[in-house]
């Protein structure tokens, strides 16, 4: 999910998420302490797994990355040369565009900054880039030959943009559908205990499937106008 940015960037981002981390551990403490006073132990633990789902995406999304961002600091940058094939300022991953070389092992493909694309032409030219080993995050781009053909960047569809945001907002609306559910329904008056924690776990599960079905819905919508905006060959 990291894959393409900058190993700093990364690094911030996971220290970010081990903040959160710890967050959600004390708010685990806290429903375990507390909610076990009133409504007994059965409820403060089904009020306190809903809270594990963050941790679990945070791990599952920022881990990898932030390993690998630590490799990429001490690791020394390769040179890829091949071919340009294509370029564009927008890819699935926001605030990356994307270059499409093709090299001696074959066509590859490369998140790069934006602002590293103004120089690429619109015709075939030999490019050289600057690539961190695990991360593949480009540093530069350089253009090795006549920019004869200027690149005409077409307008970005409000379609792209929206599938750009949404694999970062269906993790946050599913960790927030499943604490709400869970922790809205454990804090509620109801007897006895083990039907009140049952009911808790339920309504956590519920309320983050629906975030998923409906996540899962928008996605192949959205893919389904990107197919159409695609030319035809």
């Amino acid at each position: 999910m990291l894959q393409g940015y900058a190993p700093d960037l990364v690094i911030r981002i996971g220290y970010i998420s081990i903040g959160v981390g710890v967050v959600c551990l004390l708010a685990i403490a806290a429903l375990l302490i507390f909610v076990s006073r009133i409504y007994g132990l059965p409820v403060a633990i089904a009020a306190a797994i809903a809270w594990v789902l963050p941790i679990a995406l945070l791990v599952s999304f920022v881990a990898p990355g932030f390993r690998l961002a630590f490799k990429d600091r001490k690791a020394e940058s390769k040179l890829v040369q091949g071919q340009l094939m294509g370029a564009s300022t927008v890819s699935t991953s926001v605030g990356l565009g994307m270059l499409m070389v093709q090299t001696r092992s074959g066509a590859e493909q490369y998140l790069v900054p934006p602002a590293r694309l103004k120089q690429v032409p619109g015709n075939q030219v030999s490019v050289v880039l600057t690539v961190t080993p695990n991360l593949r995050h480009v540093k530069s781009v350089g253009i090795m030959g006549q920019r004869m053909v200027g690149r005409v960047e077409p307008p970005v569809p409000p379609v792209m943009k929206r599938l750009q945001l949404l694999p970062l907002i269906t993790p946050i609306a599913l960790a927030v559908g499943a604490v709400v559910g869970d922790d809205a329904v454990a804090l509620a008056p109801i007897q006895p205990s083990l039907l009140h924690a049952s009911l808790a776990i339920l309504a956590g599960t519920a309320l983050a499937a629906a975030v998923y079905g409906v996540s899962f819905f928008l996605q192949r919508r959205m893919m389904a106008e990107v197919q159409k905006i695609v030319p035809k060959t």
